[in-house]
Protein backbone atom coordinates (compact mmCIF):
# COMPACT_ATOMS: atom_id res chain seq x y z
CA UNK A 1 0.00 0.00 0.00
CA UNK A 2 1.83 3.15 -1.46
CA UNK A 3 2.47 5.50 1.74
CA UNK A 4 -0.15 8.63 2.08
CA UNK A 5 2.47 11.34 1.07
CA UNK A 6 3.25 9.17 -2.23
CA UNK A 7 -0.27 9.00 -2.91
CA UNK A 8 -2.47 11.74 -5.23
CA UNK A 9 -4.14 13.07 -1.87
CA UNK A 10 -0.36 13.17 -0.18
CA UNK A 11 0.76 15.76 -2.88
CA UNK A 12 -2.48 17.73 -3.15
CA UNK A 13 -2.56 17.92 0.94
CA UNK A 14 1.07 19.37 0.30
CA UNK A 15 0.52 22.15 -2.50
CA UNK A 16 -3.04 23.02 -0.95
CA UNK A 17 -2.12 22.90 3.15
CA UNK A 18 1.45 23.88 3.06
CA UNK A 19 3.65 26.68 1.80
CA UNK A 20 7.43 25.05 1.88
CA UNK A 21 7.47 23.89 -2.09
CA UNK A 22 7.19 26.03 -5.00
CA UNK A 23 3.87 24.66 -5.85
CA UNK A 24 2.84 25.66 -2.50
CA UNK A 25 3.76 28.87 -2.90
CA UNK A 26 2.27 29.38 -6.23
CA UNK A 27 -1.02 28.01 -5.07
CA UNK A 28 -0.67 30.18 -2.48
CA UNK A 29 0.07 33.15 -4.08
CA UNK A 30 -2.90 32.35 -6.85
CA UNK A 31 -5.42 32.10 -3.92
CA UNK A 32 -4.51 35.04 -2.62
CA UNK A 33 -4.93 37.08 -5.67
CA UNK A 34 -8.05 35.22 -6.26
CA UNK A 35 -9.42 36.20 -2.81
CA UNK A 36 -8.44 40.15 -3.65
CA UNK A 37 -10.35 40.02 -6.47
CA UNK A 38 -13.50 38.55 -5.54
CA UNK A 39 -13.56 40.89 -2.51
CA UNK A 40 -12.89 43.89 -4.81
CA UNK A 41 -15.67 42.69 -6.71
CA UNK A 42 -18.40 42.10 -4.28
CA UNK A 43 -17.34 45.65 -3.18
CA UNK A 44 -17.45 47.48 -6.73
CA UNK A 45 -20.82 45.22 -7.26
CA UNK A 46 -22.14 47.28 -4.09
CA UNK A 47 -21.69 50.46 -6.25
CA UNK A 48 -24.36 51.80 -8.03
CA UNK A 49 -23.64 53.49 -11.11
CA UNK A 50 -21.23 50.40 -11.64
CA UNK A 51 -23.60 47.90 -10.79
CA UNK A 52 -25.80 49.34 -13.66
CA UNK A 53 -22.95 49.08 -16.10
CA UNK A 54 -20.72 46.42 -15.72
CA UNK A 55 -23.89 44.14 -13.63
CA UNK A 56 -23.51 41.39 -15.69
CA UNK A 57 -19.63 41.37 -15.69
CA UNK A 58 -19.95 41.53 -12.38
CA UNK A 59 -22.54 38.62 -12.19
CA UNK A 60 -20.28 36.41 -14.09
CA UNK A 61 -16.94 37.10 -12.54
CA UNK A 62 -18.83 36.41 -8.93
CA UNK A 63 -20.24 33.07 -10.36
CA UNK A 64 -16.56 32.01 -11.97
CA UNK A 65 -14.99 33.15 -8.44
CA UNK A 66 -17.56 30.77 -6.58
CA UNK A 67 -16.86 28.01 -9.09
CA UNK A 68 -13.31 28.51 -8.03
CA UNK A 69 -13.44 28.32 -4.71
CA UNK A 70 -15.90 24.96 -4.30
CA UNK A 71 -13.32 23.17 -6.52
CA UNK A 72 -11.01 24.20 -3.64
CA UNK A 73 -13.38 23.72 -0.35
CA UNK A 74 -13.70 20.16 -1.79
CA UNK A 75 -9.96 19.64 -3.29
CA UNK A 76 -9.33 20.24 0.45
CA UNK A 77 -11.55 17.98 2.37
CA UNK A 78 -10.47 15.39 -0.51
CA UNK A 79 -6.35 15.91 0.71
CA UNK A 80 -7.10 15.76 4.16
CA UNK A 81 -7.32 12.34 6.08
CA UNK A 82 -9.99 13.13 7.94
CA UNK A 83 -12.20 15.70 5.99
CA UNK A 84 -15.04 16.44 8.97
CA UNK A 85 -12.06 17.92 11.09
CA UNK A 86 -11.10 20.24 9.09
CA UNK A 87 -14.99 21.02 7.57
CA UNK A 88 -15.76 22.05 11.73
CA UNK A 89 -12.75 24.42 12.05
CA UNK A 90 -12.69 28.01 11.90
CA UNK A 91 -11.33 28.27 8.05
CA UNK A 92 -12.96 24.96 7.37
CA UNK A 93 -16.28 27.17 8.04
CA UNK A 94 -15.15 30.52 6.38
CA UNK A 95 -14.26 28.26 3.04
CA UNK A 96 -17.90 26.84 3.22
CA UNK A 97 -19.28 30.68 4.13
CA UNK A 98 -17.54 31.86 1.12
CA UNK A 99 -19.34 29.89 -1.33
CA UNK A 100 -22.37 28.65 0.28
CA UNK A 101 -24.25 32.64 -0.32
CA UNK A 102 -24.69 32.44 -4.49
CA UNK A 103 -25.69 29.14 -4.22
CA UNK A 104 -28.36 30.10 -1.93
CA UNK A 105 -29.03 33.29 -4.16
CA UNK A 106 -30.34 30.79 -6.55
CA UNK A 107 -33.65 29.78 -5.11
CA UNK A 108 -34.30 33.06 -3.17
CA UNK A 109 -35.63 34.79 -6.68
CA UNK A 110 -38.25 37.67 -6.71
CA UNK A 111 -38.39 41.08 -5.46
CA UNK A 112 -39.21 40.26 -2.22
CA UNK A 113 -36.05 38.37 -1.15
CA UNK A 114 -34.00 41.39 -2.46
CA UNK A 115 -32.95 42.19 1.19
CA UNK A 116 -32.21 38.51 2.06
CA UNK A 117 -29.90 38.35 -0.81
CA UNK A 118 -28.08 41.77 -0.41
CA UNK A 119 -27.24 40.36 3.06
CA UNK A 120 -26.49 36.63 2.08
CA UNK A 121 -24.27 38.75 0.07
CA UNK A 122 -22.23 40.41 2.34
CA UNK A 123 -21.01 36.98 3.63
CA UNK A 124 -18.88 36.71 0.69
CA UNK A 125 -16.16 39.15 2.65
CA UNK A 126 -15.93 36.18 4.73
CA UNK A 127 -12.87 35.22 2.24
CA UNK A 128 -10.13 37.65 3.05
CA UNK A 129 -10.59 35.84 6.22
CA UNK A 130 -8.66 33.09 4.54
CA UNK A 131 -5.78 35.15 3.81
CA UNK A 132 -4.67 35.46 7.54
CA UNK A 133 -3.37 31.56 7.41
CA UNK A 134 -1.10 32.87 4.75
CA UNK A 135 0.79 35.84 6.82
CA UNK A 136 3.64 34.29 7.98
CA UNK A 137 3.57 36.05 11.17
CA UNK A 138 -0.43 34.92 11.78
CA UNK A 139 0.90 32.32 13.94
CA UNK A 140 2.69 34.05 16.29
CA UNK A 141 0.47 36.32 16.49
CA UNK A 142 -2.60 33.97 17.27
CA UNK A 143 -0.38 32.58 19.96
CA UNK A 144 0.65 35.44 21.47
CA UNK A 145 -2.93 36.91 21.87
CA UNK A 146 -3.95 33.37 23.55
CA UNK A 147 -1.20 33.85 25.66
CA UNK A 148 -2.18 36.79 27.23
CA UNK A 149 -5.81 36.09 26.84
CA UNK A 150 -6.18 36.68 31.01
CA UNK A 151 -4.68 39.88 31.31
CA UNK A 152 -6.45 41.05 28.56
CA UNK A 153 -9.88 40.02 30.38
CA UNK A 154 -8.60 41.36 33.47
CA UNK A 155 -7.47 45.16 31.67
CA UNK A 156 -10.91 45.26 30.13
CA UNK A 157 -12.36 44.22 33.14
CA UNK A 158 -10.42 47.31 34.95
CA UNK A 159 -11.93 49.84 31.88
CA UNK A 160 -15.70 48.24 32.42
CA UNK A 161 -15.15 49.66 36.20
CA UNK A 162 -13.13 52.98 35.26
CA UNK A 163 -16.20 53.61 32.93
CA UNK A 164 -19.05 52.58 35.12
CA UNK A 165 -17.57 54.97 38.29
CA UNK A 166 -16.50 57.64 35.81
CA UNK A 167 -19.92 57.44 33.87
CA UNK A 168 -21.86 57.66 37.62
CA UNK A 169 -19.93 60.71 38.70
CA UNK A 170 -20.41 62.28 35.38
CA UNK A 171 -24.20 61.88 35.68
CA UNK A 172 -24.28 63.36 39.32
CA UNK A 173 -22.39 66.46 38.66
CA UNK A 174 -23.17 67.40 34.91
CA UNK A 175 -26.87 66.01 35.46
CA UNK A 176 -29.66 65.87 33.04
CA UNK A 177 -29.76 69.23 32.09
CA UNK A 178 -26.58 69.47 30.21
CA UNK A 179 -26.81 65.76 28.22
CA UNK A 180 -26.24 63.02 30.85
CA UNK A 181 -29.33 61.48 31.08
CA UNK A 182 -28.74 58.54 32.89
CA UNK A 183 -26.11 56.73 34.05
CA UNK A 184 -25.59 54.25 30.93
CA UNK A 185 -26.01 57.53 28.21
CA UNK A 186 -23.09 58.86 30.78
CA UNK A 187 -21.12 55.97 30.65
CA UNK A 188 -21.47 55.76 26.95
CA UNK A 189 -19.86 59.34 26.87
CA UNK A 190 -16.79 58.19 29.44
CA UNK A 191 -16.39 55.12 26.96
CA UNK A 192 -15.92 57.87 23.61
CA UNK A 193 -13.82 60.26 25.70
CA UNK A 194 -11.38 57.51 27.62
CA UNK A 195 -10.92 55.98 23.95
CA UNK A 196 -10.15 59.45 22.69
CA UNK A 197 -12.60 59.11 20.25
CA UNK A 198 -14.44 62.34 21.41
CA UNK A 199 -17.65 62.37 18.98
CA UNK A 200 -19.23 65.79 20.95
CA UNK A 201 -22.76 64.62 21.20
CA UNK A 202 -22.51 65.22 24.85
CA UNK A 203 -19.92 67.36 26.74
CA UNK A 204 -19.39 68.39 30.29
CA UNK A 205 -20.54 72.09 31.12
CA UNK A 206 -19.15 72.71 34.57
CA UNK A 207 -15.76 73.02 35.58
CA UNK A 208 -15.74 69.84 38.06
CA UNK A 209 -17.27 67.90 34.90
CA UNK A 210 -14.67 69.24 32.73
CA UNK A 211 -11.82 69.02 35.15
CA UNK A 212 -12.71 65.37 35.57
CA UNK A 213 -12.97 64.66 31.52
CA UNK A 214 -9.66 66.05 30.85
CA UNK A 215 -8.43 63.60 33.53
CA UNK A 216 -10.54 60.93 31.73
CA UNK A 217 -8.81 61.55 28.49
CA UNK A 218 -4.78 62.11 30.02
CA UNK A 219 -5.56 58.73 31.41
CA UNK A 220 -7.00 57.00 28.02
CA UNK A 221 -3.58 57.64 26.22
CA UNK A 222 -1.88 56.15 28.70
CA UNK A 223 -4.83 53.18 28.88
CA UNK A 224 -4.68 52.42 25.20
CA UNK A 225 -0.73 51.33 25.39
CA UNK A 226 -1.55 48.47 27.46
CA UNK A 227 -3.02 46.16 25.49
CA UNK A 228 0.33 46.61 22.97
CA UNK A 229 2.62 46.02 25.51
CA UNK A 230 0.72 42.96 26.67
CA UNK A 231 0.95 41.49 23.27
CA UNK A 232 4.24 42.52 22.45
CA UNK A 233 5.85 40.76 25.20
CA UNK A 234 4.24 37.52 24.86
CA UNK A 235 5.74 37.88 20.73
CA UNK A 236 9.50 38.97 22.06
CA UNK A 237 8.84 35.33 23.70
CA UNK A 238 7.24 33.14 20.60
CA UNK A 239 8.34 29.92 19.35
CA UNK A 240 9.56 29.60 15.78
CA UNK A 241 6.78 27.44 14.11
CA UNK A 242 6.65 25.81 10.16
CA UNK A 243 4.13 26.27 7.37
CA UNK A 244 3.56 22.50 7.69
CA UNK A 245 0.46 21.39 7.84
CA UNK A 246 -0.80 17.92 9.78
CA UNK A 247 -2.23 15.95 6.91
CA UNK A 248 -4.79 14.35 9.16
CA UNK A 249 -6.23 17.18 11.33
CA UNK A 250 -4.98 20.53 8.94
CA UNK A 251 -3.76 22.22 12.26
CA UNK A 252 -0.93 24.41 12.14
CA UNK A 253 2.18 26.10 13.80
CA UNK A 254 4.00 22.91 14.10
CA UNK A 255 8.03 23.47 15.46
CA UNK A 256 10.22 22.85 13.02
CA UNK A 257 11.68 19.42 14.26
CA UNK A 258 7.92 17.73 15.45
CA UNK A 259 7.46 14.81 13.12
CA UNK A 260 3.52 14.29 15.07
CA UNK A 261 1.43 16.49 15.27
CA UNK A 262 0.82 18.08 18.53
CA UNK A 263 -2.94 18.46 18.23
CA UNK A 264 -4.16 14.46 16.83
CA UNK A 265 -0.71 12.70 17.02
CA UNK A 266 -0.69 12.19 13.23
CA UNK A 267 2.73 11.61 11.72
CA UNK A 268 3.50 14.99 10.25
Amino acid sequence: MPHYETTLRGRLHEIIFEADTSAGKLFDLLLQVSILLSVLIVMLDSVQALREDYGAFFYAAEWGFTLLFTLEYLLRLYSIQHPLKYARSFFGVVDLLSVVPTYLAIFLPGGQYLLSIRILRLLRIFRILKMAKFVGEAEALVLALRASRRKIVVFLLTILTLVIIFGSIMYIVEGAEHGFTSIPRSIYWAIVTMTTVGYGDISPQTDLGQGLAALIMIMGYGIIAIPTGIVTAELAFKKRVTTQSCPACSASGHDPDAEFCKYCGAKL
